[in-house]
């Protein structure tokens, strides 16, 4: 059954601005998609209307993300996007909320998707972003004691070495007998 999008977004529109006024931006559709901007404040709030709304019923959070905006120059510096489907009426839903650098922080949606636990642990780790009311937020991929996070755009691209973990105390354990071990080490940045 294929989902009409523009009658969709008009419902949406509606609503939306029904609940929570400005502080849906905008409803749009881009790539066949549905996506909606709305203020970092309101974030659990519309969410949890995405899914519990019969008209809608994004009961299924396929992602959390962010994107660092900073070598564009946008304000605010950060985006998290939230990946909606719905498993009963077959149609997607893209939710974005601007981040600022000097808050680096937004609500947490566990409770409305138990599923965002580890994505917004992951998005925490790689882009520094707090989930405020978070049950467990802590690294998931990159070891406690690392310093930054990846994905921002000040991190370094290179210079950090390479190597292997090995499970016995003998020096070449593991490898084949003609490996030659290498240690890679990036001087600049091209």
């Amino acid at each position: 059954m294929a989902v009409d999008l523009n009658k969709l977004q008009e419902l949406l529109r509606n609503k939306m601005s029904e609940y929570y006024g400005d502080k849906v931006y905008s409803i749009t559709i881009a790539h066949g998609e549905l996506v909606m901007v709305v203020d970092r404040a309101i974030i659990v709030q519309a969410c949890t209307t995405l899914r519990d709304d019969p008209d809608f019923q994004f009961d299924f959070l396929s992602y959390v993300t962010a994107i660092d905006w900073s070598a564009m120059n946008k304000q605010p510096r950060y985006e998290v996007i939230y990946q909606l489907l719905s498993l009963k009426k077959t149609h997607r839903m893209r939710v974005k909320a601007g981040v600022p650098d000097s808050d680096p922080a937004i609500d947490t949606v566990c409770d409305v998707w138990p599923g965002a636990n580890w994505m917004e642990r992951e998005t925490f780790d790689m882009f520094g972003i707090i989930f405020r009311g978070h049950p467990d937020l802590r690294r998931i991929l990159m070891p406690e004691d690392w310093e930054g996070h990846p994905l921002r755009k000040e991190f370094p691209l290179g210079g950090v070495k390479s190597f292997y973990f090995k499970r016995s105390t003998e020096p070449r354990a593991g490898e084949p007998k003609n490996l030659v071990p290498r240690v890679r080490e990036q001087l600049s940045d091209i």
